[in-house]
């Protein structure tokens, strides 16, 4: 009860913090596709390695500046992947024309694999009530959360949060990111809610005295920003586009990462679909948030393999809890926060403590429900299968 009435008063306490608002990205771009030579590939390889420092990459950057005079467009950079054998080239479309039509125009080019205009994602959550009458992780009670931790916390297991920035330095995470990495490239920035909300969610310490109680929170985060807080308070919004997140995705598919988890949802990627096929075929599991308002709950949440969540029923997709979750907030402080993102995040954590259960890397399989491929999520037998379950963790 002690631990309830500290978590009661944190929230009671709780002053929004400011956020600095960034400028959105200027000017259409597209990305241009072109195959490396399969001798660049180097399984195994980190980021940062010196991707395509040989002859073959001049030769590929003059067919790219080919292509874009070609296409009168601007050559803007270019990002080797040479885990899926593709260069990919940032190109710069002008203002009176349509990145979408372009990118067709730019694909049917011989020298093209293919390409595909920079889209937009945006982060499934939003901002609950501070309300101190909601006093409890619903998860605590619904998924008996300290009789699962008696089985599994996470240990051992490595969850990529490819989100907007987290604050490492926040009490309930402080030692819990083993890795960060910005894809954004704005420089340096304040962490950002949505980002620090779904670290805690998954990861938060245990015991400390403070907060909350990740559903994993023996788990190691690699947090990847790959999105950007646009606005403060109730208003403010987490965007991401096609580009940041596909570095994000090919760094935790390199990294190894046994879970990804996606709290966004947009439009298909042919890029980004590639990049988590092979993280699928690594045996990572992906989980992505679902948006009822897109065809199949948007992407990545319709590509088949990966686990799709919402935080109420909605087609195939799995439901785990997503309402009034406290969660931690930049700048020492926690939240109520609302959302299919945050039901993502939950599912995340579970699969980390399957992981640790498991202790198999690489053996993938899709969470237990109440009815086969979605559903209301069965903690318990998610992690340790149904006839494990002890009495005091089992569904009732």
């Amino acid at each position: 009860m002690r631990g309830l009435a500290a978590l009661l008063l944190a929230l009671a306490l709780l002053v929004a913090a400011p956020a600095t608002a960034e400028e959105a990205p200027g000017g259409a771009r597209i990305l241009v596709m072109l195959r490396l030579a399969p001798p660049h590939f180097r399984a195994g390889s980190g980021y940062g390695g010196g991707y395509g420092e040989d002859g073959s990459a001049a030769g590929r950057r003059r067919i790219a500046a080919a292509v874009a005079r070609r296409n009168g467009l601007q050559l803007a950079g270019n990002w080797p992947m040479p885990m899926i054998g593709i260069d990919c080239f940032i190109m710069a479309v002008p203002a009176d024309r349509s990145a979408a039509t372009v990118a067709a125009q730019v694909a049917r080019d011989s020298a093209v694999e293919w390409s595909e205009p920079i889209s937009t994602f945006e982060a499934q959550g939003r901002a609950g009530p501070n309300d101190p009458l909601y006093p409890a992780q619903p998860t605590a009670r619904a998924w008996h959360l300290s009789a699962l931790h008696r089985v599994a916390t996470g240990r051992g297991a490595r969850v990529a949060v490819i989100d907007s920035k987290v604050d490492a330095r926040h009490p309930d995470l402080a030692g819990q990111v083993g890795v960060a990495r910005d894809f954004v490239g704005e420089g340096a920035v304040p962490a950002e809610n949505h980002g620090t909300g779904i670290a805690g969610v998954i990861a938060a310490r245990a015991n400390n005295g403070v907060g909350i109680v990740g559903i994993a929170p023996a788990a190691s985060l690699l947090a990847l920003r790959a999105c950007r807080q646009e606005g403060a308070g109730a208003t403010a919004v987490t965007l991401c586009d096609s580009l940041s997140l596909a570095r994000a995705v090919s760094f935790a598919v390199e990294q190894r990462a046994d879970v990804i988890n996606l709290s966004l949802s947009g439009p298909p990627s042919r890029l980004l679909e590639t990049l988590l096929r092979a993280g699928l075929d690594r045996g990572a599991m992906v989980v992505a948030a679902v948006d009822p308002r897109l065809p199949g709950g948007g992407f990545p949440a319709s590509m088949p393999g990966v686990v799709a969540v919402a935080e109420a029923p909605a087609g195939s997709a799995y439901v785990a809890p997503g309402r009034d979750i406290p969660t931690a907030q930049p700048g020492g402080r926690w939240s109520l926060v609302n959302g299919s993102s945050y039901a993502a995040a939950q599912v995340s954590g579970l699969l980390a403590l399957r992981r640790e259960h498991d202790a198999k890397p690489g053996r993938r399989a899709m969470p237990a429900s109440a009815r086969p491929g979605g559903g209301e999520i069965d903690a318990c037998a998610t992690v340790v299968g149904k006839e494990g379950c002890p009495a005091d963790v089992a569904r009732r």
